[in-house]
């Protein structure tokens, strides 16, 4: 029987990036599910704080060159790997000189929310989705984890609903203590609009700020995890109304396994 096949689209991984519950949910989970008999692709951006020559990335030539356009724009996208050699996994990095190569990671020195914080999530997402094709690597769920990774569900369920690789994708939310003020940049639901997006499937995030972006994620998710014990509670609250299947925080001991099951059930 084929491996079932787990997409990780993550916004922190440590050792890459410091200890939250998410970097070690990012790091750890991949190498559990890949324990338990699944294949896996974890993905993260590559952050200008990542220190490349100390955990030894590396650009995969034949997976880099593909142009995201959007905003009238092309935006070159630049893959990089590295290896977790106790964990036998690899980390696959999205990178661009414009968006990832600052040495903060959604905010400036001053503490001021980028710009371009909006460009930069549509990059990740896009890029993502635009390298597993080119890896021609069929998944059976992709979990997102972190706002970052909260457009990921409306480009399955829209723009790559008749794709092949992503036709039976079924899409896992994690919902976490992310939170930030303020909201992305003008003209956000613009740039969205690709190939199977139009203005009515964007209007619900006109607001752009983090709470509707995590409900945008959770109208085209299939299923929702709480990864934090302490979210957003007009968030889990959206959830749970949503009537999707919905896993409650899990320790440390028991998530690997109870988020094995979770995807088990999603893929019946």
């Amino acid at each position: 029987m084929e491996k079932k096949k787990v997409l990780f689209i993550s916004q922190e991984i440590t050792p890459y990036m410091p200890e939250t519950e998410m970097s070690k949910i990012g790091r750890f989970l991949p190498q559990g599910i890949q324990e338990s008999g699944k294949e896996i692709r974890a993905f993260m951006p590559r952050y200008g704080v990542v220190k490349e020559r100390r955990h030894q990335l590396h650009e995969v030539i034949r997976l880099s060159g593909i142009n995201i356009i959007f905003n009238d724009t092309d935006h070159s996208l630049v893959i990089k790997v590295a290896s977790i050699q106790t964990a036998r996994m690899q980390v696959y990095f999205i990178d661009n000189e414009d968006y990832f190569y600052r040495k903060n990671i959604f905010h400036d020195k001053d503490g001021k929310f980028f710009d371009d914080n909006d460009e930069r999530a549509i990059f990740y997402a896009r890029g993502v989705l635009e390298t597993i094709k080119k890896l021609r690597w069929t998944p059976d769920i992709i979990h997102c984890h972190g706002w970052f990774g909260s457009l990921v569900p409306i480009y399955i369920k829209k723009s790559f609903k008749e794709d092949p690789i992503f036709s039976k994708s079924k899409v896992v939310v994690s919902l976490y203590k992310d939170d930030f003020e303020g909201k992305l940049g003008s003209g956000f639901t613009e740039k969205l609009l690709i190939d199977g997006i139009k203005k009515d499937d964007v209007q619900s995030i006109e607001e752009a700020d983090y709470v509707s972006l995590y409900k945008f994620a959770i109208d085209y998710a299939d299923g929702i995890i709480q990864g934090n014990p302490d979210v957003n509670e007009e968030i889990k609250e959206y959830a749970l109304k949503s009537g999707k299947p919905f896993l409650e925080h899990q320790t440390e001991e028991e998530y690997i396994k109870a988020y094995s099951n979770f995807y088990d059930e999603l893929m019946k």
